[in-house]
């Protein structure tokens, strides 16, 4: 019969007693067994290093990019509070008096500022759905192009007004529209028995001349940027489409269509950003700032231009830009709200 100690076997009490003193002879065993284990932060931080080490040539090649956009992205928001200051040049940009909410009533107190607004508005809505139509007609009509060298023409032809000035691109119209000159005025109009017209001087004419100008600048590469999306939809998909009978139509709205619907939601949603912003060599350059045409062509953007080269204010334009961008951005956030409820793989972020 084996003999108990305190209810215990005799043999368990003599390994007990010899683990303790195992355990005191060495009390780095104790201390290793009871150590805690690496926490969660220090376990991502160590993953990161690990990524970073992995991917250093990537990162590499993307370091140029992020110094270029930090310097003209994030360096001029230290700015932002010129909005605030009554600016002059004898105590300097942090020397000069805090003029408060003063300057922004140059943009809402004034007589002109609903019929700027409007326009800046109106014009970058249109802009943005003609927009997006064409550039996803162009992009899917380019697409349907079998041979490579024609399509390689086309996209080609469509992207190069995209590269160039807004000055050049108003002496092209002024080519069109010269009072005596004019492609359109010489040739074109006599056509329909109309007489020389100096459509400089009729702003009733020139949303659509705007629009026109606009599209043909900007729509190609719109385009360009759908067409590539196209171009990664799986040839199996229109090939199934085929073999059950589906017509060009069908393909184009029930494959292409909905496969291109997170690209141009994005870019809407980008666009929309800007709204309240306009293409400043379009209504100043290409309008050449014409007095007669600024009830249907001056927008924000040339508004505050013309008060800071009459007024020489900068808190005023300061206030102006960090309204349009505190306005796009909220306007942003929204929209992509709305894309993640309505279909969460469309959103933006």
């Amino acid at each position: 019969m084996e003999r108990t100690g305190r209810g215990c076997p005799y043999n368990e009490l003599i390994l007990i007693k010899k683990t303790r003193l195992h355990a005191m002879a060495n009390p780095s065993i104790v201390n290793s067994s009871t150590k805690p284990a690496p926490s969660s932060r220090q376990g991502s931080l160590v993953r990161l290093m690990r990524n970073i080490v992995r991917y250093r040539v990537l990162l590499l090649m993307l370091l140029p990019t992020t110094v270029v956009f930090f310097v003209n992205c994030y360096i001029p928001m230290f700015g932002v509070f010129i909005a605030f200051k009554n600016i002059n040049y004898v105590d300097g940009i942090l020397g000069s008096p805090w003029a408060g909410l003063d300057n922004f009533r140059f943009l809402f107190a004034t007589s002109d500022a609903m019929r700027v607004t409007v326009n800046t508005v109106g014009y970058n809505v249109v802009f943005i759905i003609t927009g997006l139509i064409l550039s996803v007609a162009i992009a899917i009509a380019v697409n349907e192009v079998r041979a490579k060298l024609a399509s390689k023409f086309y996209q080609t032809v469509m992207i190069m007004p995209n590269f160039l000035s807004m000055v050049v691109v108003s002496y092209i119209v002024y080519a069109f529209l010269h009072p005596e000159y004019g492609f359109l005025v010489k040739y074109v109009l006599p056509l329909f028995g109309h007489s020389s017209v100096n459509a400089y001087m009729h702003p009733q004419a020139w949303p659509y001349i705007l629009w026109l100008t606009k599209m043909w600048h900007s729509v190609g590469i719109g385009s360009i940027i759908y067409l590539a999306a196209i171009t990664g939809i799986s040839e199996e998909l229109y090939e199934a489409a085929v073999m059950d009978g589906a017509s060009k139509w069908q393909q184009v709205t029930r494959i292409t269509l909905p496969l291109l619907t997170p690209v141009m939601v994005i870019l809407t949603i980008l666009n929309l950003g800007g709204i309240f912003r306009s293409d400043f060599g379009l209504f100043y350059h290409v309008t050449l700032d014409s007095g007669a045409l600024r009830s249907t062509t001056d927008v924000i953007d040339t508004y505050v231009y013309r008060g800071l080269i009459q007024l020489n204010d900068l808190g005023m334009s300061s206030a102006a830009n960090f309204y349009q961008s505190i306005v796009g951005f909220f306007l942003v956030i929204g929209a992509n709200s709305l894309a993640r409820k309505l279909n969460r793989d469309t959103a933006l972020f």
